[in-house]
């Protein structure tokens, strides 16, 4: 479906010209560009964007020196610090390839995902590195290095400081094929079944990274006088307001996700943003740091902002600074969407949508002040980026009728790794098949309906949990809601949702919302089944973790 004018900033390309280079190049441009401006806060530290340039160098001579390079895995299972940085680029800088370890994973998980990508050495908190030296046998990781700088490292591990601080800073020399050596090595989220490792070369790293910091600064890619890869906003001021190297955000969203390693680690680096690092979500405090700092942007997952939102402090809090509003991982509910625009009218609300296989991303709404953005849409797709919906066969299908998304462009991942037949399903004449279901309008956006795996089959009727959700979510009673099938010899699927009260909301039962809700609904999308939970369970990316409710079921 093509992209109308409504929906692209007038006189800007559909392509780009990505420079051929590696990962590394985007620090290394942002340093010499932005240079003593803080980079990443966290608590009272920080490390500026030159500092995080020298430590980096520093890291990946240290990995190089004790055998890690080239063709080596190197496993991060930290939460977001100010190591982290420092060993994602290490690890890059020295041609090995970083793959995002969840930290809180138990041991056995821990243990078998370090073992399926084959990780040489992990750089881990002390919770993370005791679970892999608990079962160090089960992996073939022979260097672990903590970061934690309060813990002890065990015998034979290295405390994270230490590792690299008599290393040199200088260029450690890898030499290596952007197109074909790995940057990523990352795990799908789990959400509906066994997480694979999706195989991303630094290619896809730098494309993706570009193909959202130039869309959401009215930029085009460039190289400084070294050859490193930087931005050249020629778009203007009235449009994207917030111009290179003034920005400020805080982050919540690990660095462990997709979205966290681009959207929160690579991009700011591009656009000279800063990013100040929160440990937890703390909604009160969130907020009293947005008007402190006067952030430029918030981004997340629709937990963040359903959480803000109803916080106490909310209608109070000056967030006149803020001039976009971004959100991903899964759709937001139109309600929080109104509530967010009427809050900050001068923001503009984008949300996108990616998954670990497309890099990051592949479709956003518009982020220039001008453009055109729907309720219930996720935008359009990226520089180079072919979206089509699907039929059965894999054919096209008309604007305005469902089917599967499917995705083509330069940041589509190259595989999954040693999953040979898993790989040939998803990668299909050319087309990533991501298994989520949308509609094509006919200015050509993207919304998302539903997963495949999520919808239900009643009676031969499809059924699409997300419209449930939102019913539900509509209702003042209710703060999270999740749907799923119930599996039924007779009907096929039975929808049951999960709902979280409203705080002093106790008066309504669960048969009195499920009959209040099913009156908005033909006969055959009805909730058969309703259930109060304390909480709905999310992945640490913020997505609903679907199976963990079916397992309850």
């Amino acid at each position: 479906m093509p992209i109308t004018d409504r929906s692209w900033p007038t006189g800007f390309p559909t392509t780009l010209d990505y420079p051929e280079v590696a990962v590394g190049s985007i620090l290394a441009g942002a340093a010499h560009r932005f240079r003593d401006r803080v980079a990443f806060g966290h608590g009272t530290r920080h490390l500026t964007f030159s500092e995080l340039d020298r430590a980096a160098h520093r890291f990946a001579n240290a990995l190089a020196a004790h055998g890690a390079g080239h063709g080596d895995v190197v496993a991060v299972a930290m939460p977001n610090c100010l190591a982290y940085p420092v060993a994602y680029f290490g690890t890059l800088l020295a041609g090995a390839t970083f793959s995002p370890v969840n930290p809180l994973l138990p041991a056995d998980d821990l243990a078998a995902q370090l073992a399926d990508c084959g990780a040489v050495a992990a750089i881990a908190s002390a919770r993370a590195a005791d679970a892999i030296a608990a079962r160090l046998d089960r992996t073939r990781v022979e260097l672990v290095v903590m970061s934690d700088p309060d813990g002890t490292p065990l015998p034979g591990h290295f405390e994270f400081a230490a590792f690299h601080a008599e290393a040199p800073d200088t260029a450690p020399g890898a030499e290596f094929d952007p197109h074909t050596t790995l940057a990523h090595l990352a795990y799908t989220g789990g959400t509906t079944g066994r997480s694979k490792g999706v195989c991303l070369p630094h290619r896809n790293v730098v494309v993706n990274a570009l193909q959202f910091a130039c869309c959401q600064t009215g930029s085009l890619p460039s190289k400084d006088e070294r050859g490193d890869v930087v931005l050249d906003q020629v778009g203007s001021a009235e449009e994207w307001p917030v111009r290179l190297g003034t920005g400020t955000a805080i982050n919540l969203t690990p660095w462990f996700h997709a979205m966290g390693t681009i959207g929160a680690l690579n991009i700011p680096l591009l656009t000279g943003t800063t990013v100040v690092l929160h440990d937890r979500l703390d909604p009160g405090g969130y907020l009293a740091a947005c008007e402190r700092l006067r952030v430029t942007s918030i981004g997340g997952a629709p937990a963040l902002f359903a959480a803000l939102i109803a916080d106490p402090s909310w209608p109070s809090r000056d967030l006149s600074s803020v001039r976009a509003i971004t959100s991903g991982a899964a759709p937001l509910a139109h309600d929080v969407i109104s509530t967010l625009a009427r809050r900050c009218p001068d923001a503009v609300i984008a949300e996108g949508y990616g998954l670990t296989e497309v890099t990051m991303g592949a479709v956003s709404g518009p982020v220039f002040r001008s453009g055109l953005r729907k309720v219930g849409s996720v935008g359009v797709p990226l520089f180079d980026t072919e979206v089509k919906i699907a039929d059965e066969h894999g054919d096209p299908v008309p604007a305005g009728e469902r089917g599967e998304v499917c995705v083509r462009g330069p940041q589509v991942m190259t595989g999954y790794l040693n999953r040979p037949q898993e790989t040939a399903n998803a990668l299909r004449d050319g087309w990533l098949h991501t298994g989520d279901v949308g509609v094509l309008d006919t200015d050509g956006m993207l919304s998302i309906v539903d997963r495949i795996k999520d919808m239900l089959i009643y009676k031969g009727y499809n059924v699409y949990p997300r419209e449930l959700e939102e019913l539900l979510i509509g209702r003042p009673e209710v703060r999270g809601a999740a749907v799923i099938g119930r599996p039924s010899a007779e009907f096929g699927e039975l929808a049951v949702a999960f709902v979280v009260r409203a705080p002093g909301h106790d008066e309504i039962t669960e048969a009195g919302l499920m009959a209040e809700v099913n009156e908005k609904l033909v006969p055959y999308k009805r909730l058969r089944e309703l259930r109060f939970v304390d909480q709905i369970p999310v992945s640490a990316a913020g997505k609903i973790l679907k199976r963990t409710l079916r397992d309850q079921l």
